[in-house]
């Protein structure tokens, strides 16, 4: 799966009437129903939000609303180009200024589904990579030794934290965890505490 790599919009004018999509990441229903509110109100006078998003780690929440456009002629067309580009986490809302000139459904359909594919190539694309969230306990006088060691390997710590022991929190590539781990034993002499944790996701450009 994908998402896209930051907020941004497009537009589309089409005999007339001005299309603008607006992309959001979300990560649940309720933060996308809140993103199509702030976008209504932000666009008042637009005569239709017509909006998709897509949420979950397997894409399990859809749902497309063509607010008052023909059925099928709005919130399907940027269903379907969330879809293509096998996106989740990402809401879309095309608002459209209405021109006076009637497109008809294909015209519509086009109209809302190029709309969105610009705002996609403007903001750009991430793959989501699963990875788990792993715990790295040590000794104070290992940490910056093993910190140094992390980064250079490219494993950027995501949190860490200084009490007793230290802890690096890294998320790894699935796949890779076991071979991460005995690195890990090696790199820190045997005197490190290794926990693997939650499921988390890799952003990887495109």
């Amino acid at each position: 799966m994908r998402t896209i790599r930051q907020a941004g919009s497009a537009e589309l004018v089409a005999k007339k009437s001005r299309f603008l999509c607006v992309l959001r990441r979300v990560d649940s229903e309720s933060r996308a129903r809140e993103f199509v509110a702030r976008c209504r109100k932000e666009h008042p006078n637009a005569r239709h939000h017509c909006y998709a998003y897509v949420v979950g780690d397997d894409a399990e929440v859809q749902k497309s609303n063509d607010d008052g456009e023909p059925s099928g002629t709005a919130g399907m067309p940027i269903l379907r180009a969330l879809h293509h580009n096998e996106l989740t986490n990402t809401a879309a809302v095309v608002v459209r200024y209405f021109g006076g000139v009637l497109l008809g459904s294909g015209g519509l359909i086009r109209a809302y589904g190029t709309a969105t594919g610009r705002a996609l190539e403007e903001v750009g694309l991430v793959r989501r990579e699963p990875a788990r969230m792993v715990s790295i306990a040590v000794d104070h006088s290992t940490a910056g030794r093993l910190d140094n060691e992390l980064r250079a390997a490219g494993y950027e710590p995501a949190d860490t934290r200084y009490g007793a022991l230290v802890e690096f929190d890294v998320a790894v590539p699935e796949p890779d965890t076991a071979a991460f781990e005995r690195w890990i034993g090696e790199a820190a002499g045997g005197d490190a505490r290794v926990s693997p944790g939650e499921r988390t996701f890799l952003e990887v450009a495109e």
